[in-house]
């Protein structure tokens, strides 16, 4: 058996029954064939999971396949087809020196391109649901790859139609429609339009936004390095709440919020823990929060996923007692629970 804590950031998990590593879609499609009706688990950079100590009882597909193609028209932009084990920040940096611009805020996030439309992520006032056109997959169920346009991928914050129906479609391959331009569009996000020392609502450099971006990621230990071990994690370990207005309003002027088009608000959950009483650095066994930020859970060396998912639960449960809000984690847990 393979010990998984080899293939996540988190550098913990058990082994798993058997697996397999595949580099293109056929031999995807072929692996997952050949689990059969046995349990699987689709891993690419390994930067968003917890995987219990005791490991998977089934197979685990880990997923490199690296293609690209490209349709570049002056007009319209470019649209771009990226293999699904494409590394995600060595893809938004080819977009860069290709001359295109939209993904500069996403500069940074660890993970595959596959793995991107299934979380929706985002940072700094932009999500990837904003760039995609299509998304193929092989559908388990049906045995037969399936497309989906935008729309049907069902985009929420942090969530997709591939989140809410887990296990059965395989992401192989996502379209991306991005503009032809040097300049990023209006920076809508305070701590990012400081750190390039503009306005809010002015735009920048696509480079320079990049630069920035993964500066601020760095200051806050969300960028990997083999060296540094506050940044031994999985990202962000939960998703910002959103909450009712009058929910919000019984939050401490303080507290951050991001009003939202359907009358509900987003809460900072780093906020959130921060105030309740947790603090950077605090321990339980090999798990650490973050030295450089709160949202980010680490392994100081010797951590357990039990040691992990203790320290979450701590802290979300501080967060209940201090503010009578749930946080939710960001992190796909396998096989425990905090």
């Amino acid at each position: 058996m393979t010990d998984l804590s080899n293939y996540t950031s988190l550098r913990v998990g058990g082994p798993a029954t058997s697996i397999v590593h595949v580099s293109n879609e056929s031999e995807i499609i072929s692996a997952i064939e050949g689990a059969g009706d046995s349990p699987i688990l689709i891993i690419g950079g390994g930067t968003n999971v917890l995987i219990a100590d005791a490991g998977f009882a089934g197979t685990v597909i880990r997923i490199a396949n690296n293609s690209v193609e490209s349709e570049i028209d002056a007009c319209s932009g470019a649209t771009l087809t990226i293999g699904a084990g494409e590394n995600w920040d060595i893809f938004v940096s080819t977009t860069i020196t290709r001359g295109f611009a939209g993904l500069e805020t996403l500069s940074g996030i660890p993970g595959t391109v596959g793995a991107a439309p299934i979380q929706n992520i985002g940072a700094y006032g932009h999500e990837v649901s904003e760039f995609i056109t299509r998304v193929r997959t092989y559908d388990r169920e049906s045995k037969a790859i399936k497309t989906f346009t935008n729309a049907e991928c069902e985009f929420s914050y942090r969530n997709s139609y591939f989140k809410a129906h887990p296990s059965r479609y395989v992401v192989l391959d996502v379209a991306f429609q991005l503009r032809i331009g040097e300049k990023t569009t209006p920076i809508t996000y305070l701590e990012l339009a400081k750190k390039l020392d503009i306005e809010l609502g002015d735009k920048a450099s696509v480079s320079d936004c990049r630069a920035a971006v993964l500066e601020l990621r760095a200051n806050k230990g969300m960028l990997l390095s083999p060296e540094d071990h506050d940044s031994w994690s999985a990202g962000s370990f939960f998703t910002n709440p959103i909450i009712s207005q009058q929910a919000a309003d019984a939050l401490p002027n303080a507290a951050p919020k991001w009003p939202l088009t359907d009358g509900r608000v987003k809460v900072s959950a780093a906020w959130l823990i921060e105030n309740s009483g947790i603090h950077k650095g605090d321990e339980i066994g090999g798990a650490r929060i973050s030295t450089k930020h709160v949202l980010a859970l680490t392994n100081s060396g010797l951590a357990t996923a039990s040691d992990i998912a203790a320290l979450a639960k701590r802290a979300r449960d501080h967060v209940q007692k201090a503010f009578g809000i749930t946080l939710v984690a960001e992190v796909n847990l396998i096989g425990i629970e905090i």
